[in-house]
């Protein structure tokens, strides 16, 4: 087991950053979406930069700093976490495109925001002369309103049939619908988007399995597979909400008296409850790290894989659990609107959602890679109970 995530970076979280994002959480949380000044703090603090290549201008970034700059400002706001991570790891997916859409992208710096709606593939894409035109809408793409490109997917014909292909679009042509007004993490503006005809050159595109093998003359961050760290952007927010909760909760039981006078935090059940919900976040966090230490080091074998999957999968589900005990078990004035920990309740409860974040699936892949089927496929197909039968979509990478 590698050791916690190291102190995170200086570059990537000075102080104007979780200043920022303190003053503008309730803003987050009443505009649903993060205040421009914020989101300008993230850019300007390297988290657009973090994983483009070092030849334009980026930092080629590790990811033991992304997940610990992540979670210190999650600490904060979940929201404006969920945005910095996303603008790091779509900097690292655009990475992908050809060179030629590189430079447009990074050719006069690197800190530009990018936004995603790639998983599931939205929309139409119409093949024409030179590339394809793009109509429709896609879902969840955070952070647009201080993007200045998208990535959107769709599926298109190859020669091997049909093709899950992403297109690098210019923020400015295509029209950002209002559609974000979730539970928690509302303020990740996390709005559709439609595409009206929208013309994307063959050199603005890449296909899905691009991301399967490493980067021709990237970094180390650019050599990992995309399914190896997935799970990691998103459980890196959820993690920093969930101990920011521990230690409100734990304020907020040693003050509190039951009404029968009785100090809150010498009740049995408290007692349990703080070491159990703080081992269980503390769990998440090694877990955690273990995922970026590998990102960072070891080989991407099918195995190393999968447990990362595995592992940011049940961080994001053990820090879930702690959290909804340490809710309802905060008494009434939780409740409240405005409440901390009933803001951190909603973030860690949106984030866990992720379809990204789902441990049935997780598991799934890592039975898959530890238990290869020596008979083969069942003749009989898949068994329609099976793990993956009932799992609902509940959101798009990038959400």
């Amino acid at each position: 087991m590698s050791p916690a995530a190291p102190a995170p970076s200086a570059s990537l979280v000075p102080d104007v950053v979780l200043t920022a994002a303190d003053l503008g959480a309730q803003l987050s949380e009443e505009h649903c979406r993060l205040p421009g000044e914020t989101a300008d703090a993230l850019r300007d603090a390297g988290f657009a930069r973090h994983f483009v290549p070092r030849c334009y201008g980026g930092s080629e970034g590790t990811f033991a700093e992304f997940l610990s700059a992540t979670a210190t400002v999650a600490a904060v706001c979940a929201s404006t976490a969920w945005c910095a991570a996303l603008f790091a790891a779509h900097g690292r997916l655009a990475s992908y495109l050809p060179e030629r859409a590189r430079q447009e992208l990074w050719g006069e710096g690197p800190d530009v925001r990018i936004a995603a709606s790639v998983i599931p593939p939205q929309g139409r894409a119409t093949a024409g002369e030179g590339g394809w035109r793009l109509d429709g809408s896609w879902s969840y793409a955070s952070g647009i309103d201080h993007a200045e490109w998208v990535l959107l997917a769709g599926f298109t014909e190859g020669a091997a049939g049909k093709e899950h292909r992403i297109f690098a679009v210019p923020r400015a042509e295509v029209t950002v619908l209002d559609t974000w007004r979730p539970l928690g993490l509302r303020g990740t503006g996390s709005n559709s988007v439609r595409a009206d005809g929208v013309f994307v050159p063959e050199y603005r595109t890449f296909t899905l399995d691009r991301l399967l093998r490493p980067l021709p003359g990237g970094g180390r961050c650019h050599g990992v597979p995309f399914p190896m760290v997935a799970a990691l952007q998103f459980a890196a927010p959820l993690l920093g909400a969930a101990e920011a909760a521990q230690s409100l909760w734990t304020a907020a039981t040693a003050g509190r008296r039951r009404v029968d006078g009785r100090a809150a935090a010498l009740t049995p059940a408290a007692r349990h409850l703080a070491a159990e919900s703080s081992a269980k976040i503390k769990a998440a966090r090694l877990l955690l790290a273990e995922v970026a230490h590998r990102a960072d080091t070891a080989e991407a074998t099918p195995a190393v894989v999968a447990e990362c999957r595995r592992d940011a999968a049940m961080a994001a589900a053990l820090c879930a659990e702690a959290v909804d005990r340490l809710f309802h078990a905060a008494g009434a004035g939780a409740l409240a609107e405005g409440n901390p920990l009933q803001q951190k309740w909603r973030d860690v409860t949106a984030a866990a959602a992720h379809a990204t974040l789902s441990f049935d699936t997780a598991a799934a892949a890592y039975a898959d890679a530890v238990f290869p089927d020596p008979e083969g496929p069942d003749p009989e197909g898949p068994d329609p109970e099976g793990p993956d039968s009932d799992e609902p979509e509940k959101g798009a990478d990038g959400s």
